[in-house]
């Protein structure tokens, strides 16, 4: 998904703009040089599948796996999370994704599909990332506003709050899907995901080292300016 040039319409297919590259360092724009290196090499004989977020057991950047692992560690106590309202999560189940890729490419399918997921508010991700841990903690929610002048960050990475995404970059999680589905793409509900993915962050160890989201320090240090 990072190859489009914008981030604000709803439902947005694969025939928007796509970003100018000119700069490949950065990803997106490498993304778009790769694409049209490769369209030139092999013309209409060539499939792009773009999966936006994966999710799924074995995954090591955090980016989802963050909530459910967090829920668990501690289900007793407080999680700090973002205001959820008018936000979105869209994700693929990596074992979807390559059971779909797999079926593509013996089948011969070409042409340019948005690999997604379902739509879901993020409200609704971390009621079930809850349920699935086991966590009976209370739920903290901070503003954008108090979250950033905290120097808490966006999307992934160290010291973020994972899925979470500007307002202003919220439909970036929210790309048509129609495509894939015609194509035969399908998708495990949200809590077969959740279930799966923490049962792999259980045997990896909920309290390891993490790429991306806070520390168990970092959150109960914010928490605790919260509650002052």
């Amino acid at each position: 998904m990072s190859v489009y040039a914008s981030n604000t319409e709803p439902g947005a297919d694969e025939d928007v703009i796509l970003v100018e590259p000119c700069n490949l360092d950065d990803y997106a724009h490498a993304k778009v040089a790769a694409k049209r290196a490769t369209s030139a090499a092999v013309g209409d004989r060539l499939l792009i599948a773009r999966p936006g977020l994966i999710a799924g057991p074995g995954d090591t950047s955090d980016r989802f796996s963050y909530w459910v692992s967090r829920l668990a560690v501690a289900p007793k106590e407080a999680v700090l999370v973002p205001t959820a309202e008018d936000r979105y999560v869209q994700f693929i189940d990596v074992r979807d994704l390559a059971g779909w890729l797999i079926s593509a490419g013996q089948r011969g399918l070409t042409g340019i599909y948005n690999a997604v997921g379902s739509e879901h508010e993020l409200s609704t991700v971390l009621l079930a990332a809850a349920r699935v841990a086991g966590h009976i903690g209370e739920l903290i929610s901070a503003g954008d506003d108090w979250l950033t002048a905290h120097n808490v960050n966006y999307w992934a990475g160290p010291r973020s709050l994972l899925l979470w995404l500007p307002h202003g970059d919220s439909a970036f999680a929210r790309r048509s899907r129609s495509r894939f589905l015609a194509a035969g793409g399908t998708e495990r509900n949200l809590q077969q995901t959740l279930e799966d993915v923490l049962a792999d962050e259980r045997a990896r160890g909920l309290d390891r080292e993490r790429r991306s989201g806070l520390t168990q320090q970092e959150q109960r240090l914010h928490l605790a300016e919260i509650s002052m």
